[in-house]
C-alpha cells in the first residue's frame, strides 16, 4: 500500500462526495415541494433517492477513512472540508424534512377531516 494517498485521489473522493450529496439535497427540495402540494407519496419517493446519493457519499466517506485506518497518510485539502461540510448539511436537512414531512401529513390529515 502506498504511504500517502495522492493529492488527485483525495480530490476526486471530495468530488464524488460533493456530487452525491449535491443531487441528495436536490431531491429532498424537490420534496419540500412535493410535501407542499399534499404529493405525500411522491415527497417519500424522493426522501428516500437522497438517501441513496447519501449512502453513495457515505461510501466514499468511509473508503477514505479505511484507507486512513489501514495507515495512509492522508493530506488534508480544503475541497475535503468543504465536501464533508456538504454531506453533514444534507444528511442534516434529509432528517429535517422526513419530520416535516409527517408533519405536513398530519396537518393535512386534521384540515381534512
Amino acid at each position: 500500500m502506498n504511504d500517502q494517498m495522492s493529492s488527485e485521489d483525495i480530490q476526486i473522493t471530495a468530488f464524488n462526495i460533493i456530487l452525491h450529496s449535491g443531487n441528495a439535497k436536490t431531491k429532498i427540495h424537490a420534496a419540500f415541494k412535493a410535501m407542499r402540494n399534499a404529493e405525500f407519496d411522491t415527497a417519500n419517493q424522493l426522501l428516500e433517492e437522497a438517501n441513496e446519493e447519501i449512502l453513495e457519499a457515505h461510501k466514499s466517506q468511509s473508503d477514505l477513512l479505511q484507507s486512513y485506518a489501514n495507515g495512509c497518510k492522508i493530506e488534508m485539502e480544503i475541497i475535503m472540508v468543504h465536501a464533508q461540510d456538504h454531506l453533514m448539511t444534507t444528511m442534516t436537512l434529509r432528517e429535517v424534512a422526513i419530520e416535516m414531512c409527517n408533519l405536513y401529513q398530519k396537518t393535512y390529515k386534521l384540515s381534512n377531516q
